[in-house]
């Protein structure tokens, strides 16, 4: 693990993991898109309105998988003090919470000719958005962790291992409490979502994640190279102060 700690090795990597992840990621996600819109027919009970599966379902599984992301990177960065570690937790939000709103606005627009209504304050709608307040929260931290120099990284990292314990409550929101939305489609080992639907769906999830993974790496460049840029700049500072 800490054979990645060194930033310069790091931005190497990523300087060609970054482009490859996104546009195998776009590559992925525009083609099952296009599977779903035209070629997957209409729903029997839902009719067209079920294409938005394509979107939504990935959107779900990213909100919540860029909040695991910040838990695992708080804990090493706790644990282990990996250089990295924080950089990528504050990487990761700002695109978890932006494929957590996806899919709180996709659900609601869904719900609608579904439900007969915008929103419910159902156990998994309401701990989804319980998640999107989380990562204005840590996303707020996070911005205090880099005006105050770092100071506050420690408090940020224990906001992102205290709040994965939404998780899980989102996970098993709809078997815990009497919920107005399907159970769970997909298993470990099975899954109840017709094969017609299914395919897309899982392609759409992989080019998504391949979009998602791209975006971290981007976003860990942009933060490593302003570090940089200041450390730079207080150098300079220094240099003038003594001379």
């Amino acid at each position: 693990m800490h054979g990645f700690a060194n930033p310069a090795r790091f931005l190497r990597i990523a300087r060609w993991l970054t482009p490859a992840l996104l546009v195998s990621g776009v590559a992925l996600t525009a083609a099952a898109l296009l599977w779903g819109l035209f070629a997957v027919p209409p729903d029997r009970l839902m009719g067209d309105t079920v294409r938005i599966l394509f979107i939504h379902v990935p959107a779900a599984w990213l909100g919540m998988g860029g909040w695991t992301t910040i838990a695992i990177a708080s804990l090493v960065e706790l644990v282990w003090r990996h250089p990295l570690a924080g950089i990528a937790a504050r990487a990761a939000a700002l695109p978890g919470a932006v494929f957590t709103a996806i899919c709180l606005v996709t659900g609601s627009i869904w719900g609608r000719p579904t439900w007969g209504t915008w929103w419910v304050w159902d156990g998994r709608l309401t701990s989804m958005l319980i998640l999107l307040f989380l990562y204005f929260g840590y996303i707020a931290l996070s911005d205090a962790t880099r005006r105050d120099g770092g100071a506050s990284s420690r408090v940020a990292a224990i906001f992102g291992l205290v709040g994965a314990i939404n998780i899980p409550i989102i996970n098993r929101s709809v078997v815990w409490w009497n919920s107005l939305h399907q159970p769970a489609s997909i298993t470990m080992g099975k899954s109840t979502i017709d094969p017609a639907f299914l395919w897309p769906l899982l392609i759409a999830t992989i080019g998504f994640s391949l979009i998602f993974g791209g975006v971290i790496l981007a976003r860990m460049r942009a933060i490593l190279a302003d570090i940089q840029a200041e450390a730079r700049l207080r150098r300079k500072a220094m240099a003038g102060v003594s001379g």
